[in-house]
């Protein structure tokens, strides 16, 4: 099985620093729904893993939650395009949880669900967060320029090795192309 790991806020959607709260405020970065479509179309499983803290802080609750990625889901499917399962951590960085990025737990969490190895999978973010978790789980790290990606790129807090693009619809290119599809 073909799976990709993708962060949420930054790479799919538009990011805010006051925390993605409902589904108005949740806007699909352009040609990100189309991108993980074409994913869809050359074989790969999508799925997210991403923190929303904002429910540990009281600033939205579950249901807001739910808004948001029926919003985001119903938006892929006028595209032709669909994300299998959303995995999330609801903790702040104070609950010292295991599934908050940068820790690798989400990752563990979706490798045992699907049954794939985390070495042979590629995760796409746009913060250092992300990259750390993703290498911590053994997988393929890409940066994309969206969200806090250009932030975290100027900073210097790339990772040897990882890829760097402007968006998710050029890493998506990067990562066709490699598969030789078209």
């Amino acid at each position: 099985m073909k799976l990709i790991i993708l962060d949420r806020d930054g790479v799919i959607n538009e990011d805010s620093d006051e925390y993605v709260k409902s589904h108005h405020e949740w806007q699909a970065i352009p040609g990100s729904l189309h991108a993980i479509a074409r994913l869809n179309q050359n074989g790969y499983r999508i799925v997210v893993a991403t923190n929303q803290s904002g429910i540990g802080r009281g600033l939205f609750d579950m249901n807001a939650l739910n808004v948001m990625h029926a919003k985001m889901h119903r938006a892929l499917a006028t595209v032709g395009g669909r994300i299998d399962a959303v995995f999330f951590c609801p903790h702040t960085p104070e609950d010292q949880c295991e599934c908050r990025k940068p820790k690798p737990g989400l990752f563990q969490q979706i490798a045992q669900r699907f049954g794939v190895e985390l070495a042979q999978t590629t995760m796409i973010g746009d913060s250092d967060r992300d990259l750390a978790a993703g290498i911590a789980a053994g997988c393929e790290v890409i940066l994309v320029r969206t969200g806090k990606g250009a932030r975290v790129e100027s900073d210097g807090k790339v990772p040897p090795g990882t890829l760097v693009f402007d968006n998710l619809a050029q890493a998506v290119a990067h990562l066709v192309e490699r598969q030789g599809h078209g």
